[in-house]
This record gives structure tokens, C-alpha cells and sequence, in this order.
């Protein structure tokens, strides 16, 4: 049976959590691959609302076990706290599955986080400053811990007390901040360690053995192709894949068992954080699209920048995702529009380009090319099908999927899990 990767085709915010929970009721499993408490999803259940952190959309669906895979750096203390918050509302979180080889989040992580953003001034990245960078910079340079040293004291010990020598050089004599006891830290984490023993295991094992029993699996992205630390808009990315080859890595299953990617894509364009952004509004316009499509982060709360679809953007991600379908989310926020612009080229030194430009300058230097289609005034979130929506808007969803070189399987009108209209079987 197949394994289906999930993905962010844009900077993020796409909806990706309203996708998982539509395909709840359809799959077995639901596999968060990368990523931390960085990112976050928001699913509106009736009049009931959701914002996760760390944990699978999927936990919402009794059915379903929830994944956090290897390539995912945990937090403990939120990871915890997050499942005691869905406990105390009726979700329970007794499936929940977790790689005993993710990386910790440590509080050196954050501190470094944070003090290296102060310290960039005008450069910074953006950062949430919750120790994502500095978590998989040390996974990377192989002196990161991993939630299985949480169960041999010893070594956690041991491996703490090493890295902290290096990491409060750095807070002491380059940054003038206070060193950090390790004594206290390695209590605090080998408590979490007892809470979180029940739900660790090998989660490569358990998926391959899931598909090869016939069950579906559903790799769900946390941030999005434009903010692939390798195919995104480099320096200003996140430290992980999101892209469906990065689900591979991060989840532990063949390339060969993934039969379809589902890329996710508002009908406008948002991001967070610092970076190029060609159909970026800093005008009226773009506070409108802010306030009428409640754009403002799940995690942070900080308000997300806004911009009119970008078709070059999600073409690329088509093509380096090798995406098959797309959900197209928040349609809805685009009535009572006289006209709806589409970038679907940039201009750059005065030539024009249908492809993401080669260098960063040169993406900085990018101005859309936007092609103005007929909007419609008519409210569109009752809308039962397709069909049902004004003749304008489906002309708009059909030009998109024209200009993005996959079809559109499904659109969503508003937030809750049934205003989604489905055009194609996502499955």
C-alpha cells in the first residue's frame, strides 16, 4: 500500500493540517518528518480549534497513529505539555509514536538561538528562537543528543557534560552570557524520559511493517519547499527538508514506497521571517489579505507577510517535490475582488523569466509579472462542490492548475474540515 507525502508548496501556512485531517478518516498512519516546534498547524473541528506544535494533525483522529519520525527535532517539555493540553480536551494521545532517534531540543539550543539572532542585528534570519538551528547544526556535527540517551542516564550525562564545554565558551566569551550547569538540565530531561518511554520506539520498523501489511501512511511536512534548507530561498530557510525527498530521510522509508505527493498552496501567497518575497503587498492590500484570511502564526503570533499567488514558485515546487496533486486552501479569502492578480513570471534586469532565478541576488531583484484574472463577489464557504462555486472563481482554480503543472484534487473554502471541496480522490 502506498506511502503519501504531504507537502507545503509555498513558504508555509499553506493548510497542511486541514489536508491530514481530511485524509484522517482514509489512512493509518500519519508521519511528522521534520521540523520542531517551530511550525505549527491549526484544525477546526466543528467549532472546535486545534493549534499543534510538535504532534501529527493525524492525533485528531481516533483512528490514526501519530508519528513524530527521526528527521523531527522534540522539545520534550512542549512535546509533554502539548499532550497533556489535547488529554485535558478528550484527544487522547495513547497511539503516539516516537523515534528513539530524534534529536533533542536542549536549553542551550535556545539560548543560542536567541542571542544569535540579537547578535546578526539587520542580518538575522527570522528565527523563532526556539533552538531549531542550533539543534540540527548539532545533529549534523554528530554531538547532538537523541531521545533514546534519555534512558541511559549515564551517557546522557556524559554527552551533556562534553557539548557544554564548547557551548558555554560560546555563551561566556562571545556572546557575555551566563554558562549553563548541566546538573540541573540532565535531571530536568531524564524525568521527561520517563513520561516519554512508553511512546518511543523504532518508527522506521513500525512503517515498514505497516505498509507491507496494506495500511496507508501519510508523511506530513512541517514548513515548506521555499523553506528547504537546500531548495529554498537559502540563507532565510529553515535547518531541514520539508520536500518530499526530505520525507525519505526523515521517516525512515524507501523512496520506492511513496506512489503519490500532495502539495499544498494557498490561493495568495504568505510567509514569515526575513528573505525574498516578489509578490510580497506592504500596502492596504496586503494588510486585507492579512486580516480577511487570519494570517498570523500558529506558534509565534507573529503577523505573516502577504502577496498575491506566485506560479513560478509553485511550478518549481512541482518539479522538485514531484508533486501529483495539489490542495488548493483559502479560496475563500479572495471574494469581493473586481480583479486577481497572478505572478506568473518575474522580471529581472529587465528580462523576463519564467523560472526561479540561479542566485539570491537575483531572486532579491525579482519583480512579478502578474497576469489579472476576473474575480467574484459571491461567498463561496457554503459552497457543496465544486460546481457550486461562481463561474469566475472556478476559472481561476483551472488557470492556476494550468500555470502549475499539476492538477488541483481538492479546494478549500474555509476552515472547517468539511468546507473543503474535492475534485479528484486525494487517495
Amino acid at each position: 500500500m502506498p506511502a503519501i507525502v504531504l507537502v507545503g508548496a509555498q513558504w508555509g501556512d499553506e493548510g497542511k493540517g486541514k489536508a491530514t485531517d481530511l485524509l484522517g478518516d482514509r489512512v493509518h498512519y500519519v508521519v511528522r518528518y521534520q521540523g520542531g516546534n517551530n511550525a505549527g498547524h491549526t484544525v477546526v473541528i466543528g467549532e472546535q480549534s486545534y493549534a499543534l506544535h510538535m504532534l501529527p494533525s493525524g492525533v485528531l483522529s481516533p483512528d490514526v497513529v501519530p508519528v513524530i519520525g527521526n528527521g523531527v527535532v522534540v522539545d520534550p517539555r512542549v512535546l509533554l505539555e502539548e499532550i497533556d493540553a489535547l488529554e485535558a480536551r478528550g484527544v487522547s494521545c495513547a497511539k503516539l509514536l516516537v523515534s528513539a532517534n530524534a534529536h533533542l531540543i536542549m536549553p542551550y539550543h535556545r539560548a543560542l538561538d536567541k542571542v544569535t539572532e540579537r547578535y546578526l542585528g539587520s542580518a538575522r534570519i527570522g528565527t523563532t528562537g526556539r533552538g531549531i538551528g542550533p539543534t540540527y547544526g548539532d545533529k549534523i556535527a554528530r554531538v547532538g543528543i537523541r531521545v533514546q540517551d534519555l534512558f541511559d542516564p549515564g551517557i546522557f550525562r556524559q554527552k551533556l557534560e562534553l557539548v557544554l564545554r564548547e557551548k558555554n565558551q560560546l555563551l561566556t566569551k562571545v556572546y557575555n552570557r551566563r554558562a549553563i550547569e548541566s546538573a540541573g538540565i540532565a535531571d530536568e530531561y531524564i524525568g521527561y524520559g520517563e513520561r516519554l518511554r512508553p511512546y518511543v520506539a523504532d518508527t522506521s520498523l513500525v512503517l515498514s511493517r505497516a505498509l507491507n501489511e496494506g495500511r496507508v501512511v501519510l508523511l506530513e511536512g512541517a514548513q515548506a519547499t521555499m523553506l528547504d534548507v537546500d531548495h529554498g530561498t537559502y540563507p532565510f530557510v529553515t535547518s531541514s527538508s520539508p520536500t518530499a525527498g526530505g520525507a525519505c530521510a526523515g521517516s525512515g522509508i524507501g523512496p520506492t514506497r511513496i506512489t503519490k505527493v500532495i502539495g499544498i498552496a494557498k490561493a495568495y501567497t504568505t510567509r514569515v521571517g526575513a528573505g525574498p518575497f516578489p509578490t510580497e503587498l506592504t500596502d492596504e492590500q496586503g494588510e486585507w489579505l492579512r486580516k480577511t484570511g487570519g494570517e498570523y502564526g500558529v506558534t509565534t503570533g507573529r503577523p505573516r507577510r502577504t502577496g498575491w499567488f506566485d506560479a513560478v514558485v509553485a511550478r518549481y515546487s512541482t518539479r522538485v517535490n514531484g508533486i501529483t496533486d495539489y490542495f488548493l486552501t483559502k479560496l475563500d479569502v479572495l471574494s469581493s475582488l473586481d480583479k486577481v492578480p497572478v505572478c506568473v513570471a518575474y522580471e529581472i534586469d529587465g528580462k523576463r523569466c519564467g523560472e526561479l532565478p540561479t542566485t539570491q541576488t537575483e531572486f532579491h531583484h525579482a519583480r512579478p509579472v502578474y497576469e489579472y484574472l476576473d474575480g467574484w463577489w459571491e461567498d463561496v464557504s457554503q459552497a457543496q462542490s465544486f460546481a457550486d462555486l461562481p463561474p469566475n472563481a472556478q476559472r481561476y482554480v483551472q488557470a492556476i492548475e494550468e500555470m502549475i503543472g499539476a492538477p488541483v484534487c481538492a479546494v478549500g473554502v474555509g476552515p472547517r474540515r468539511d468546507q473543503t471541496l474535492q475534485i479528484r480522490d486525494l487517495i
